[in-house]
């Protein structure tokens, strides 16, 4: 076994990309793993893979759909009654949209899924991470932070969207979201990160039609594999010796600054 064994962490889009890269080296470091995915296909062919590799039977399967508030809300009640106890939450689920679409909800799909999901799931395991001392919340946000900002009074992009600072704007709400939830959290016991993992070749954007899947193999040929990009989030669920403050915003396992906007209250 490993040196997280006994360990429990709950990965979010860990189907595919870096979330699957993440979910696979916990795995294999000896920790139980709960698989939060949209597709109950993707994520059984997943659970295969990762035990196949991890030689034991490790990884439970939670299925929920985050453009769906309510499904959110259901996954964490499915969360909190079947885990004893979760020392990581990996909040890793993201989406990027080249046109502009609405959830069912009536919110931006990626602002929704992006930032209010994780927001949303975060609070409701709260109680369940805060009872487990030294527990993780690991938010993978982006550099894309550093060109977006917020029109308060057009949050979902009604008025006008650009697929990039939408996106952008997302990753801005969740390094704001560790910030503060770092500066409430207070002197208790429970760590809170964020991180930039890297241009990565990952699925991200493949749901946008024709176009995403011819572009999404040459840009790939740039781009970090999805173990590399997994880095960073490995190193904050798993490594003991991280110093750092909490609401700190990682790249390549070093802790670096973050943008005016990222750092404004």
């Amino acid at each position: 076994m490993g040196d997280l064994e006994g360990r429990i962490c709950v990965v979010t889009g860990g189907t595919s990309g870096i979330g699957e890269s993440s979910a696979a080296a916990l795995a294999r470091r000896g920790a139980d793993v709960a698989i939060v995915c949209r597709s109950a296909e993707r994520g059984e062919a997943t659970r295969k893979s990762i035990e196949a590799a991890a030689g034991r039977s490790c990884v439970q399967l939670f299925q929920a759909d985050f453009e769906r508030l309510a499904d959110v809300r259901r996954v964490a009640e499915d969360l909190s009654r079947s885990l004893p106890r979760i020392d990581v939450l990996l909040n890793n689920a993201g989406v990027t949209m080249l046109a502009r679409s609405e959830t069912p909800d009536g919110y931006e799909t990626t602002f929704a899924v992006n930032h209010l999901a994780p927001f949303l799931l975060t609070n409701l395991l709260m109680p369940k991470l805060l009872a487990r001392p030294g527990a993780r919340i690991v938010n993978v946000a982006s550099h894309a932070h550093r060109f977006a900002w917020f029109d308060l009074d057009d949050l979902h992009s009604r008025k006008r969207y650009s697929s990039l600072r939408v996106y952008g704007g997302s990753k801005l709400a969740n390094i704001l979201f560790t910030n503060e939830l770092a500066s409430r959290i207070g002197d208790r016991d429970l760590r809170v990160w964020s991180l930039h993992p890297g241009a990565v070749a990952t699925r991200l954007g493949a749901n946008n039609g024709a176009l995403a899947k011819i572009l999404l193999p040459l840009l790939s040929l740039f781009f970090k594999t999805p173990d590399q990009g997994a880095a960073t989030s490995i190193h904050l669920c798993a490594d003991e010796g991280i110093r750092a403050e909490n609401g700190t915003y990682f790249a390549d396992c070093k802790p670096v600054s973050l943008s005016g906007r990222a750092s404004d209250a």
